[in-house]
């Protein structure tokens, strides 16, 4: 499928599908007038016809009819009424990308009567700034061309790495929700920063450019976390009196947790 030649349809207007069509329109992978956006919300189609230069529609069921790809960009409560709704105009030439957390591809599937190819993504809330961790997964009838589709247009804004239906959930508890775990760390940095006695603009400024460049570092060395720790822990020095006091704390085991139980409520919303 030529990305040059497809029209694309976004059912739903929210900040990820403002975020996602940004990134796809900003990479030149699509045109403006290869997209058609729907939603009930007046004012959101307002913003996106102005922002972007779009078509709007108020049917769901005419932009699936006019589109080769329907990105999927509801509320994971709001997805089983839609597919009832657009199930009659699906069809097998018609590739459908979910970003609904916990719904499987069978679901989807099911709910369109096996009409359509799905293909799953859980991208996360830095793809505002082009820089979101996106897991992305094949379902029923989806094609390797519709997975190499699916990955270029959300590696448009960040990073998409293709993997297998089961290990959804765990993208979803280490990717999609991870975001709130740096913010936590970085905000507990910072206030470590003010009662040391740094203003609370540099406290934050210092802890928000540390995690950066250190995620940097790792990305554009290749190094191992650990490695990277070892370069900056050196003997009888501050960082390693500062990671005893984490592992004492049992930082590790805590971090784990929170990714596991960001998993089990992926799966019970997929239930």
């Amino acid at each position: 499928m030529n990305l040059k030649k497809i029209r694309l349809g976004i059912i739903g207007s929210g900040i990820m599908a403002e975020n996602i069509l940004r990134g796809v329109l900003q990479a030149g992978l699509l045109k403006s007038g290869q997209v058609t956006v729907s939603d009930l919300n007046t004012a959101r189609l307002t913003l996106f016809k102005k922002q972007f230069q779009v078509k709007t529609e108020k049917s769901n069921e005419k932009i699936v009819s006019a589109s080769d790809i329907v990105l999927l960009a509801i509320k994971p409560q709001n997805m089983k009424a839609l597919l009832e709704e657009i199930r009659e105009t699906a069809d097998n030439q018609k590739l459908f990308i979910s970003i609904a957390a916990g719904i499987t591809s069978a679901a989807i599937s099911r709910d369109l009567s096996g009409r359509g190819r799905i293909i799953r993504v859980m991208p996360n809330v830095a793809a505002k700034v082009q820089e979101s961790a996106s897991g992305i997964c094949r379902g029923p009838q989806a094609k390797t061309d519709d997975l190499n589709i699916a990955l270029k247009i959300f590696n448009a804004i960040g990073k998409a790495v293709a993997v297998k239906e089961e290990l959804m959930d765990a993208v979803t508890g280490l990717s999609g929700s991870g975001p709130a775990y740096v913010f936590l760390f970085i905000d507990a940095m910072a206030d470590a920063g003010v009662k040391a006695g740094l203003p609370r603009q540099t406290a934050l400024d210092l802890s928000v450019q540390t995690f950066f460049g250190a995620a940097k570092l790792l990305r554009e060395t290749g190094l191992s976390p650990a490695a990277a720790k070892d370069q900056v822990t050196s003997p009888g020095g501050t960082t390693i009196c500062g990671l005893h006091t984490l592992e004492k704390g049992s930082v590790r085991a805590d971090i784990i947790d929170a990714v596991e139980a960001a998993i089990l409520r992926a799966k019970a919303l997929g239930q």
